[in-house]
């Protein structure tokens, strides 16, 4: 990908996710706010946002269950 391409989804999903975790790198953190669009970044934030708490809240339903 060039530097002056706009980054794919898959792109953004995995800066998210790194970012996420903390172990975003250098060359990716100029990339996303060089080529990026907020908007997308906004987006797929909130989708991993609801995905997690829906996780947790599936994980807390099964163990109070038991």
């Amino acid at each position: 990908m060039s530097e002056s391409s706009r980054p794919r989804i898959i792109d953004i999903i995995m800066s998210v996710l790194a970012s996420g975790f903390g172990v975003q790198s250098h060359k990716n953190y100029q990339r996303d706010f060089t080529t990026g669009t907020f908007l997308a970044y906004l987006a797929v934030g909130i989708v991993a946002f609801l995905i997690l708490i829906a996780c947790l809240f599936l994980i807390v339903s099964l163990v109070l269950a038991n």
